[in-house]
């Protein structure tokens, strides 16, 4: 079923006739997916942010792929990465959870299977949620941050702004944007800088 939004997937994986599958099968779901043979190219792709799924086969020999995980952590630690093998392990899947993977399966891929992966990764990493609907919840984030560190109430906030308290709660939960006058009026009754509410993104 074809998403509103892609997915941009890498794919990594000695055999050439699994990259070609999985390329086939992220199309037909609507996503963009490309691949590559070869670890070294991996690191560099996943510093870009050219990704937010990797798809890593880990069948034996599996130290090497599992060592790049554990460097993919260290680049990227929230990147969402699905383990593959054609030889499952339990020693293997114990190491490839410790380096956080979301999921470790068995090929060949069933379709349902994966697409199931897929939707849990979505849901529960927040993949496809849009540029703004991130950029409000980290303005939010940030807001409730300093809020909580300055030992000021909603209401005092309110007080201070002239916003409203609701107002105030609903930026802070990431449900609504707030104009630049607003985030002005914010940072102020909090004594920061504007472009503090951005700093992280």
């Amino acid at each position: 079923m074809a998403s509103e939004q892609q997915l941009q997937v890498l794919v990594v994986d000695r055999d050439e006739a699994t990259r070609i599958d999985l390329k086939e099968f992220f199309a037909v779901e609507g996503h963009q997916a490309y691949s590559v043979s070869d670890f070294e190219q991996v690191i560099g792709v996943v510093k870009q942010g050219r990704c937010q799924m990797l798809m890593l086969d880990v069948s034996p020999p599996a130290d090497p792929a599992v060592e790049l995980l554990q460097k993919v952590r260290a680049a990227d630690s929230d990147l969402c990465v699905v383990c593959m093998t054609a030889a499952p392990s339990i020693d293997v899947a114990v190491r490839t959870l410790k380096a956080q993977a979301f999921d470790y399966l068995e090929k060949p891929l069933a379709p349902e299977e994966l697409r199931a992966v897929i939707e849990a990764a979505i849901r529960e990493k927040g993949l496809l949620v849009d540029l703004e609907s991130r950029l409000n919840q980290e303005v939010g984030r940030r807001l409730r941050e300093r809020r909580t560190e300055a030992a000021l109430t909603l209401k005092q906030v309110a007080n201070r702004t002239g916003l409203s308290v609701s107002l105030i709660s609903q930026i802070e939960l990431g449900k609504s944007a707030a104009s630049m006058s607003t985030l002005h009026k914010l940072a102020t009754a909090l004594q920061v800088r504007m472009n503090y509410f951005f700093e992280t993104i």
